[in-house]
Order: structure tokens, then sequence, then C-alpha cells
């Protein structure tokens, strides 16, 4: 069962310039909204991936879970939106032969709590799953593919020391008339979760696009948000 994952390689792909007034924060908002609806189309098309009949499921030992802070207390939950995007993902996912979706999560995250600075987008579910490796892949393939969306960096994946789950990164552009947004997105899947992590930094200087660090990040994510079912 899930213990931990892996990590990727680097790049450093074009600047972003800094959002100085309210009608480039509604920007923003807007290719957050963006993406939360894209990674919430990629999650239902990778649930349906179809296995060839296999024996049984991994049994349900952990969950995926929002906490009200991720990454050491830096960012802080602003939006959560398991009650809406994540009800529809379960019941999209109903009858999948090789997943058994319990609950879809999916939460905004920003730095300090401040929504003009960034978002960390966790977007995943948890449940009773097959192919991991394959679920993993396709979720970074289908999001390099969205409209809108160039493939800076392509996915890799890189395990690091110590390491039983696996985590890939690419790293991505989106691009409106007057804002670009170049950033990291990574994903992991095992038998009881997945998810995908894309974090935005609005300003390019603080932009961090080295997939290795991404993947550490990921991995920290994961420790903070997968957790044992009692």
């Amino acid at each position: 069962m899930p213990t931990s994952p892996q990590p990727p390689c680097a790049g450093v792909p074009p600047a972003i310039p800094p959002p100085p007034d309210k009608s480039r924060v509604g920007l923003v908002a807007g290719i957050v909204g963006g993406v939360f609806a894209i990674v919430l189309a990629i999650l239902l098309t990778f649930v349906r991936i179809e296995a060839k009949a296999e024996s049984g499921f991994p049994e349900a030992e952990f969950a995926l879970v929002l906490p009200r802070t991720l990454l050491d207390g830096r960012y802080e939950l602003t939006e959560d939106l398991s009650h809406t995007l994540g009800r529809r993902l379960e019941k999209e996912s109903t009858g999948i032969r090789d997943a058994k979706v319990t609950h879809g999560v999916i939460g905004r995250y920003s730095l300090a709590g401040d929504t003009t600075k960034g978002a960390l987008l966790v977007t995943g579910f948890y449940g009773r799953f097959k192919n991991a490796d394959k679920t993993r892949a396709i979720a970074l393939k289908r999001d390099g593919e969205a409209d809108g969306v160039t493939v800076a960096v392509p996915p890799r994946d890189v395990t690091p020391t110590g390491s039983a789950v696996k985590i890939s990164c690419e790293v991505l552009s989106r691009k409106r008339p007057t804002l670009t947004i170049t950033y990291p997105v990574c994903a992991w899947a095992d038998g009881n979760t997945s998810a995908l992590t894309a974090n935005m930094t609005f300003g390019a200087a603080n932009a961090d696009l080295d997939l290795k660090s991404a993947a550490r990040t990921t991995l920290q994510i994961r420790s903070e948000t997968v957790k044992a079912i009692s």
C-alpha cells in the first residue's frame, strides 16, 4: 500500500510578469479556474482506464484529505471544491472496472493565504485503484494536451531514495492575452490515492520550475494529505 513518491528533472522556461492590478488578479483567477476545470476533465478521463480482468482491489487503507495548511504551514486552504466538483468525479467514476472511487478531493491553497501571489492546486481522489503507473502517466499526458496549454518540459519520472511511490512531473505554460503562467505539475498514483498538484506562482522571479524540487514538494504534499483510515 502507499508510502512515498518519486521526483523528476529540471527545466527553466519563460518568466511571468507580476500581477499589479485588480484586472490582472481577475485574469489570474480565471486561469486558476480554467486549470481546475482541465484537471477535473483529466481525472474523469484517466479514472476510466479499462483494465484486463484482475483479481481483487487493494485494501482501503489510506484517504486523501485537505488539511487547513500545507508545506509546514506556508500554504493555507482558500477554496475546497470537494463537495461540488469532487462529488461529480465520484458520480462519473461509478462502474469503472479498475477504479472504486470513494471521494474526489479538490482544493486550492495560497501562499500565506494571499491569493494574489499564487495558487497551489491539489486535485485527486481516494478509494481502491489498479494500474497506478498508467494512471499517473495519462494524467500528465492529458494535462499537456489541454487547450491553451504548452508543454515547456515533458513529463519525467525520478524516484527519490527511499521512496516507494513514484511521482512524475512536467512544466506547462498557460497563455492569456495579457498574462502567461508557467508552472510545474506533478502527479502520483498508488493503490488508494491519486492526485495532480499544480504550483502556480504569479511572478516569474519566484517561480520554481526545477522538477526535482517540484517532485520533493509533491512528496511532502502527499505526506501531509494521505492519511491512514482509522
